[in-house]
């Protein structure tokens, strides 16, 4: 039977000698602990992957649209080409009568420029009615809002970073400023409004919070003379990820001149290239933990040397070659056994704490080490996964027991006689 009582016995006996005895070498030390960090890096850096992307499509999905519905340009009465949707009302509620729609709103979106004593900032609006604006997820259950959504027809709705560029607050007044204004005699002259300033919202992503303003609907389309008109309709479904799979029945309920935006045509290329890097990643991380196990060779290979004479009078006694590989082969699966444990433990703890351990390094550094601007997302984000955990373990003890099969049949195929000759 494998892995008899005796054989763990002598296994045991064998990892608790001391050094001087021929136990345990520096070489397994260092093997444990080459293992443990291994280990740990590869989860923390599956952690931080997972929380990364979760954190960018949550925030992605939470304040923008899954797809977004547009008309492509068509000839006006006077010879221009027209974008515009009219009959927006009717054409919304056709989308959400598609199987997995669960909202259709109207937009009117136009760049303009926003002004508060001296202070300047580009800005981007969103026309949109109350109801409507009540269904996006960051903006009506932000992670920090002040002022009253429920006063949103009384003003506009801006985001965090646009309040801290202009130095405002709920109550206070901007201006909007649009070069696309009023056409006179000696050219176009812009339109400026002031608007109250009735609700701020941080919705977690920088871009968002840095440019989005939220505007009603008629007031909008006052503003940029979209009058009976929109620029778009954004539709959120059931499942973003299976948001490929509804577009020709959101075609066919568009009609003709539909044009569909879908949030993986616009942020297709960063999660591909996210998921490339997280391969590579996944790949040299491996090869660490590679690396790390083909120390247990080592120090496996010095113990069979210096247990050459107790092998020899095992043998002699009538163990056999299988009994005598398996006693070896725990000795070497016991380290990568005790150091994916104490790896896994590390990286858990990483992920749980991330916080408070960015935190510490950012103190330590003087600030500035995260950058939302660059990054999007304003902290380091970490989600831990049990299937991400599985497969660091799966890995590491798989490496762990493959290699330390090599110089265990080394020590079973010895000849004993060998082994006794000069002893």
């Amino acid at each position: 039977m494998p892995f008899a009582r005796f054989e763990w016995m002598i296994a045991w006996r064998y990892l608790c000698a001391k050094r001087a005895e021929g136990g345990v070498s520096v070489m397994t030390w260092i093997s444990l602990i080459g293992i443990t960090l291994a280990v740990f890096a590869l989860i923390a850096t599956l952690s931080v992957r997972s929380g990364f992307r979760t954190d960018f499509v949550g925030t992605i999905l939470g304040a923008n649209a899954h797809v977004t519905v547009y008309k492509t340009a068509a000839v006006d009465e006077y010879g221009r080409l027209d974008r515009k949707i009219y009959d927006y009302d009717e054409l919304a509620e056709r989308l959400r009568g598609v199987e997995g729609v669960t909202r259709a709103a109207p937009l009117v979106r136009g760049q303009v420029m926003a002004n508060k004593a001296g202070r300047n900032t580009g800005i981007e609006i969103y026309g949109i009615t109350a109801e409507n604006l009540m269904t996006i997820p960051k903006v009506a259950d932000p992670q920090e809002a002040f002022g009253n959504i429920n006063n949103f027809e009384a003003g506009i709705a801006i985001g965090s970073g646009v309040a801290r560029e202009l130095g405002v607050s709920s109550g206070d007044r901007i201006k909007i400023i649009s070069p696309n204004g009023v056409k006179t005699a000696f050219g176009t002259s812009p339109r400026i409004k002031a608007y109250e300033v009735t609700y701020i919202f941080t919705a977690g992503r920088y871009d968002i919070d840095r440019t989005r303003v939220y505007m009603p609907l008629a007031e909008a389309q006052n503003f940029f003379n979209r009058e009976g008109a929109v620029d778009e309709i954004e539709v959120m479904v059931v499942d973003p990820e299976e948001i490929d799979g509804l577009q020709l029945d959101l075609l066919r309920a568009g009609g003709d001149r539909t044009q569909l935006w879908a949030w993986t045509d616009a942020s297709g290329g960063f999660l591909r290239a996210l998921e490339v890097e997280d391969n590579v990643m996944f790949v040299i991380l491996s090869i660490l933990v590679l690396i790390a196990a083909m120390n247990i060779v080592s120090g496996l290979i010095m113990l069979v040397k210096n247990k050459g004479r107790d092998i020899g009078i095992l043998r002699t006694m009538g163990l056999s070659e299988g009994s005598v590989l398996r006693i070896f082969f725990i000795c070497g699966a016991f380290t990568g056994i005790i150091g994916t444990v104490m790896g896994v433990i590390l990286g858990c703890l990483f992920a749980i704490y991330i916080d408070t351990i960015f935190s510490a390094v950012n103190y330590f550094a003087g600030g500035g080490v995260w950058d939302p601007s660059v990054r999007g997302l304003y902290e380091l984000p970490a989600e831990l996964r049990f299937e991400d955990v599985m497969s660091a373990v799966i890995l590491s003890l798989g490496l762990s027991f493959v290699v330390t099969i090599f110089p265990a049949r080394r020590a079973a195929r010895m000849n004993p006689v060998e082994a006794l000759r000069y002893e």
